[in-house]
């Protein structure tokens, strides 16, 4: 008999919140407001019920999370370069398997194709907040 487990509402919340990062951090980094709607979509990177079939022991949901800070870190960063390229795909890997969609290839994150930061997107957080 084996004992499994069961993921944790926080761990669910902590996938929620790494796929918002992605949405406000990564994302606007690469990509248009138009191509990031179309990401929303085409449900990149979203939850839905049967995500929670994927990933429903401790185990699975940090190999989420785990996935998602990796992928993370590495877009980000100003590190950014080829040697990370087996990283990303085996993350990615792990995403798909556990029923989120990551349709990109590490092109699609390229150098060359990082926006300029004077970029404004509707995705992006706010550098501030003004209290009322």
């Amino acid at each position: 008999m084996k004992v499994v487990y069961a993921s944790t509402p926080e761990q669910v919340e902590k996938i929620q919140e790494l796929i918002q990062i992605f949405y406000t951090d990564v994302f606007p980094l690469y990509f248009t407001d138009e191509e990031i709607i179309e990401f929303e979509q085409l449900n990149v990177l979203q939850l839905s019920e049967s995500s929670f079939d994927y990933f429903g022991t401790l185990k699975d949901a940090y190999q989420v999370i785990t996935s998602l800070q990796t992928l993370c870190h590495i877009l980000e960063g100003s590190h950014f370069n080829h040697h990370y390229e087996p990283l990303f795909y085996k993350n990615v890997e792990t995403l798909n398997e556990f029923g989120l969609s990551f349709p990109f290839r590490f092109e699609n994150f390229s150098i060359s194709k990082h926006l300029k930061a004077e970029n404004l997107s509707v995705y992006s957080r706010a550098d501030n907040q003004m209290l009322v």
